[in-house]
């Protein structure tokens, strides 16, 4: 552990009065329980806190204490910013434009690009608000139940309730500290993982409708009008990436949002171990992990759709060959088709 960078997080967020924290858009389980464990925590010692989302917090983790202070603009002046969960300082969205640089920058991508003044990425941990879990107390912050049930929130649904594959034993040991402070587990899973509205099932049922596959990809598209006939509120995908993703018999998951300002959302999964989305993620523009990764494209869904899955063959391709030295070895020996030259 890096002490004299903790020691500085912790000095700076002693001195602070004012605090500004965002998370990104279009956020999800750790973004808000992130944001929502930290800002709670910061305001039981003494602290003002602005919790900002740009697009709100979804209605699957309004049941959070903290989440109707949740507001999607700045309001007042703040003495120190902080990201959460954020790879990159553009996912925070337009109300951060002119907020300046973070002072503090915690986050899991391995794709983070280090934005801000104080940066702390852990890539090896399954959230940030497993991150937050380790050290919020070693900084002074103790973690009382509201925040254990935002944090704890966090975790689960970043590891889709512990089945992802960076799950580890201390994974499950943050957990457990958490419910000692009294969160009810089995309903923070089913009300952040299992339990959507009617709206959400219908927005499902159209993209559903829209599967497709291809060699080694499954891969769906949601549409404004798939959106508009469901009556969905959000401009995500309802998490329909995570039914896409137990599918079987394939490589990788897709799934291509379209949003209102000609640009489609895309969202990677990697269907088998030793499967790497993020660097195709990074290629569009975006980031995430090796499992997970996302990236907003612009152009038509069509554009879009067809480019990607271009691209993300492309790399696959590359990923399964280089991890095959057998392969390797016979295409260097002529093997392989029966040419060694063209």
């Amino acid at each position: 552990m890096n002490e004299s960078l903790h020691q500085a997080i912790q000095t700076r967020l002693n001195e602070a009065r004012n605090v500004l924290v965002a998370s990104h858009i279009r956020p999800d389980g750790d973004a808000v329980g992130a944001l929502l464990g930290f800002g709670l925590a910061l305001q039981q010692a003494g602290k003002k806190v602005q919790m900002v989302l740009a697009d709100g917090v979804p209605s699957s983790f309004g049941h959070l204490e903290g989440a109707s202070q949740v507001k999607t603009k700045i309001d007042g002046a703040f003495d120190t910013f902080v990201t959460l969960d954020c790879a990159d300082f553009k996912r925070t969205g337009r109300p951060f434009e002119s907020a300046g640089q973070p002072d503090i920058n915690i986050d899991h991508h391995i794709t983070n690009e280090k934005f801000g003044r104080l940066n702390l990425v852990e890539d090896e941990e399954v959230a940030t608000s497993a991150i937050l879990t380790n050290h919020l107390p070693a900084w002074g912050y103790p973690i009382t139940k509201s925040v254990a049930a935002a944090l704890l929130t966090g975790i689960l649904t970043d590891t889709l309730g512990f089945r992802t594959s960076n799950v580890t034993p201390e994974s499950l040991r943050q957990a457990a500290a958490l419910m000692e402070t009294g969160v009810d587990m089995p309903e923070l899973y089913m009300r952040g993982l299992v339990r959507r509205s009617y709206e959400a099932a219908r927005y499902w049922g159209g993209g559903l409708s829209n599967l497709q596959r291809k060699g080694d990809l499954v891969w769906s598209t949601l549409t404004l009008e798939d959106r508009r006939i469901a009556g969905y509120s959000g401009n995500d995908d309802a998490d329909l990436i995570n039914i896409i993703s137990a599918i079987d018999n394939f490589k990788i998951g897709l799934i291509f949002v379209e949003q209102n300002d000609h640009r489609v959302k895309v969202s990677w999964r990697a269907l088998e171990p030793g499967i790497d989305v993020s660097p195709i993620a990074v290629q569009f523009g975006g980031g995430g992990h090796a499992a997970a990764a996302g990236a907003d494209v612009d152009g038509s869904l069509n554009e879009v759709t067809e480019k990607v899955l271009t691209v993300t063959h492309q790399i696959l391709k590359n990923q399964v060959y280089n991890a095959n030295p057998i392969s390797q070895r016979k295409i260097r020996r002529g093997d392989a088709g029966g040419k060694q030259n063209g």
